[in-house]
């Protein structure tokens, strides 16, 4: 942290405009580039609103310094740290960050939000491909701590400095021993989704049962537990061991059971008409809101169990 006072946002977007309020809270001066007309103004607007939350979480919060730019080279040229955010397209990104390479300074390290391309991707177009690491944050980086890192190998020097520096920022990075498509997380939850999918395919539940499911019963653990440790207690005293000596067959049944759905036109309309029932007349802008307040409603309850 001590070394990193300058951040350059590439990207002004949901994830850049989060990574944005959480960088100044912690005393960082930003300088944002983002080709779209209106991006400044929506940047600073957004910073505005999402500040206060960063602040009530920082340790010792600071307000740095937030500037723009319409020039890519400009906002990258005196950057100790980039955060690239640009859309998911692999042209994209990897031409962006050689552009990146070329004129930030040399000790400044590259950091892509990439949801699923594996680093020897994004690391194709730099000539110093160990520089560039994936910093892959989940939604929105400003209130949700993950941050899943990836680099030339666990402990290249950009990725141990990057995890301190998330970590000084409040964050939880995580270092992934290989790279992968889509990471650690987004795996997971495409696990999930997959099966979501099956069971809607095949009648086993409707959209809103699917969901009422996951929130009322394991949603609620996997707020402070993940699978591994749910099994170690769900095993008794015996833990995880006692869990697999007598359970592990039924495990293995259902892993059997699950499906791959076919994600064709048919399942796709499915699953849309049973989200907009759900939902009613609930706009995205409404449920963003209700989802960030109850981010920050458990990350404060949270808090207060471990204190």
């Amino acid at each position: 942290m001590t070394e990193i006072r300058t951040v350059a946002v590439v990207g002004a977007g949901t994830i850049g405009a989060s990574w944005t309020a959480l960088f100044l809270a912690h005393g960082l001066d930003v300088i944002a580039y983002d080709p779209s007309p209106e991006a400044e103004a929506k940047l600073r607007a957004f910073a505005r609103r999402a500040l206060p939350d960063v602040f009530r979480q920082a340790s010792a919060p600071r307000d740095g310094q937030l500037g723009f730019s319409t020039s890519l080279e400009d906002a990258v040229s005196s950057a100790d740290f980039v955060q690239e955010n640009a859309p998911e397209r692999e042209d994209v990104k990897t031409a962006l960050i050689a552009r990146i390479e070329a004129a930030a300074p040399s000790h400044a390290i590259i950091a892509s939000s990439t949801t699923a391309f594996p680093h020897s991707i994004i690391a194709a177009g730099a000539k110093d491909p160990s520089r560039v690491i994936i910093a892959h944050p989940f939604n929105p980086p400003h209130l949700v701590p993950l941050v899943e890192l990836v680099g030339t190998r666990p402990d290249a020097p950009a990725v141990l400095k990057a995890f301190e520096f998330y970590k000084g920022l409040g964050r939880e990075p995580v270092i992934l021993k290989r790279e992968a498509i889509g990471h650690l997380a987004n795996r997971l939850q495409a696990a999930l989704m997959r099966e979501a999918l099956y069971c809607l395919e095949q009648g086993i539940a409707d959209v809103e049962d699917i969901d009422r499911a996951v929130r009322y019963g394991p949603g609620l653990r996997w707020a402070f537990m993940g699978p591994f440790q749910t099994y170690h207690v769900a095993g008794g005293p015996g833990g995880i061991r006692h869990y697999f000596a007598h359970l592990g067959p039924s495990q293995v049944q259902r892993w059997n059971s699950l499906g791959r759905p076919d994600l064709d036109e048919s399942l796709e309309q499915k699953a849309i008409a049973g989200v907009e029932a759900m939902l009613g007349q609930s706009t995205v802008e409404e449920l963003e809101a209700e989802r960030d307040r109850s981010l920050k409603a458990i990350i404060a309850a949270l808090g207060s169990a471990r204190m």
